[in-house]
């Protein structure tokens, strides 16, 4: 894709980290984030790993940013958030859709901002056919793609 050093820096950490405490009590996470956050307990660690990040010294907002919101979405993303959300989502090893998710995975190098934007439909549709409840940033991001 011809992504330069320090974007694909970002990717890759953003990668790492994102899922890092998902394993912490609700408790835990919960300290992490601060009083006030209404997030169901799934979707804690995302937030919680960008503050712990935070608090251990990392600045690169892309970063932050992409982990906090990864399980939601953001409508003001860099490429970071974007990738790490359609890596999420696009990740080999989980068990649905799996040629689908292939075909959009071998299509990010071609078309990002079309895979991303069949990703935030693709998750938004699931959300709904669950019976989740959407998130204010998780409409927004649709809103912003559509």
């Amino acid at each position: 894709m011809g992504i330069p050093r320090s974007e694909r820096t970002e990717w890759v950490d953003a990668g790492l980290w994102h899922d890092a405490i998902k394993d912490l009590p609700e408790p835990d996470l919960r300290a992490l984030v601060g009083p006030g956050t209404v997030l169901e307990t799934p979707l804690l660690h995302g937030p919680a790993a960008a503050a712990k990040l935070e608090r251990l010294g990392e600045v690169r907002r892309g970063v932050l940013d992409a982990i906090r919101f990864h399980s939601i979405g953001a409508a003001n993303w860099g490429r970071t958030g974007k990738a790490l959300y359609m890596a999420d989502f696009l990740e080999p090893g989980r068990g649905f859709a799996k040629r689908d998710r292939a075909f959009l995975a071998a299509q990010v190098p071609h078309d990002f901002d079309a895979v991303f934007r069949q990703v935030v439909r693709s998750r938004l549709e699931w959300s709904l056919r669950e019976g989740h409840s959407l998130h204010a940033e998780t409409i927004e991001l649709w809103n912003a793609v559509r």
